[in-house]
């Protein structure tokens, strides 16, 4: 019977290791999300300008 209870008891802690892992990937995705809209924001404007220039001199050629 001690087994069984040990069993139960490492199987518990191996899951509350993992159910940490995953929230800390969680909100690593999360930042991470932020973070690429922060910088397609960031860059909206100068793609735009690029995109500009790009086709003004097409239209020279």
């Amino acid at each position: 019977m001690p087994w069984v209870m040990l069993f139960i008891g490492l199987t518990f802690a191996g899951l509350v290791v993992i159910a940490v892992c995953a929230v800390k990937v969680f909100v690593a995705v999360r930042d991470l999300g932020r973070e690429i809209q922060h910088t397609r924001q960031r860059l909206a404007p100068k793609h735009s300008a690029l995109r500009t220039a790009a086709r003004r001199l097409e239209e020279t050629r």
